[in-house]
């Protein structure tokens, strides 16, 4: 069975990071492992929530899980709140980076053109270079645009231009970058992605529901790297990974309920499991 280590923040309550994380990598048959860099009473669209910071066990988890030989098939990170946590999750990548492992980074840094609070460009310059030791990398436009310094577009962009921003996230490192929420006027949303081995474009698109939904960029990271480590196609990874996210959200749309929970993801599992039997 293939194992994944996945590197984020847990919440008690609320589903996003490692909550979603944990079961949709185990929906697809293979070993979620965890190293949590801090813990929440419940996630940060909550009006209330407590903060545990574990950055200061990130180096002596991974200290422990050398000395007895564990392995990885991929690394996944996803909200990183820190400058300290980049630099020890690049000793951690260090450590354990084989030439048959894969670095899957989901930079975490904002939406809707708008960073997170705690964030500035600094940050975000500081994040474009962890990007570097990554083999794919997923971020929207929002953070896209932050790291590489160009204004953010929100619509009326086209094919050439969302061409040229992968190619400009591949030129930070990373070999492989996926575009989520792009939105050529259509009526529908998509990702688009790039392989710079190959020099090769990929898409796929589906409808559009109104409104934003909490978490589903840790749904779609989560399946995604899932789908690869299953030795699925990049595109076809990718795709599997929307078809969860937007089934998710068609569920949650049909039978409303208060969005600071997240999506209902859980009933959108039996479809995602059967496309690994």
């Amino acid at each position: 069975m293939k194992r994944i280590l996945t590197i984020q923040d847990v919440s008690g309550v609320g589903k996003c990071s490692l909550t979603v994380a944990l079961p949709i990598v185990s929906a697809a048959q293979v070993e979620a492992c965890v190293l949590p860099t801090a813990v929440l009473s419940t996630h940060t669209r909550f009006k209330h929530f407590t903060f545990a910071d574990l950055t200061d066990q990130i180096a002596p988890i991974s200290e422990v899980w050398q000395k007895e030989g564990v392995t990885f098939d991929a690394i996944y990170t996803g909200y990183l709140g820190s400058y300290r946590q980049m630099e020890l999750i690049e000793d951690l990548i260090d450590a354990f980076k084989t030439p048959d492992n894969f670095i899957f980074v989901d930079p975490v840094l904002g939406d809707a053109g708008e960073l997170y609070a705690r964030f500035d460009q600094a940050f975000v310059d500081r994040m474009a270079l962890f990007c570097a030791k990554a083999d794919v990398v997923t971020p929207n436009m929002t953070e896209a645009s932050a790291m590489l310094h160009i204004p953010y577009v929100e619509a009326n962009y086209d094919e050439s231009y969302i061409r040229d921003v992968l190619r400009g996230l591949c030129a930070l490192g990373p070999t492989i970058a996926v575009l989520k929420g792009i939105d050529y006027g259509l009526g529908n949303l998509g990702i688009v992605g790039y392989d710079k081995r190959s020099d090769e474009y990929f898409s796929y698109f589906h409808e559009k529901y109104p409104g934003r939904y909490h978490g589903t960029g840790d749904i779609f990271a989560s399946a995604a790297v899932a789908a690869i480590a299953r030795e699925r196609s990049i595109p076809e990874a990718f795709q599997i990974a929307a078809d969860l996210t937007v089934d998710s959200i068609r569920k949650t749309y049909a039978n409303p309920h208060p969005r600071n929970y997240g999506v209902d993801f859980e009933s959108a599992l039996p479809a995602f499991v059967a496309k690994f039997a």
